[in-house]
């Protein structure tokens, strides 16, 4: 988690078609660089998965869905969420 303009950054890693929406804790790509894992039950089609990610994470902070938003990587694994607040 990094300080953004507004909020922060998170870097996310997602895993779709889950059981369950949840955070999954913390981990680390081969790169060394951390990430929050996050499961959706979502599927990755027409932005649903993104939508639920960014839910489940306002959810973690409480905070209103709409000011959690994939900054980068809408299409990738690893993205980037921006939660604006404090």
């Amino acid at each position: 988690m990094e300080a953004a303009e507004g909020g922060v950054r998170l870097r996310v890693r997602a895993t779709t078609k889950a059981q369950a929406d949840k955070l999954d804790g913390a981990g680390a790509a081969a790169d060394g660089l951390r990430h929050l894992k996050v499961r959706v039950r979502a599927a990755p089609e027409d932005g649903k998965a993104n939508a639920a990610i960014c839910a489940v994470i306002a959810k973690a902070l409480g905070t209103s869905k709409s000011s959690v938003s994939v900054e980068r990587g809408a299409t990738a694994r690893i993205k980037i969420i921006h939660a604006e607040g404090d």
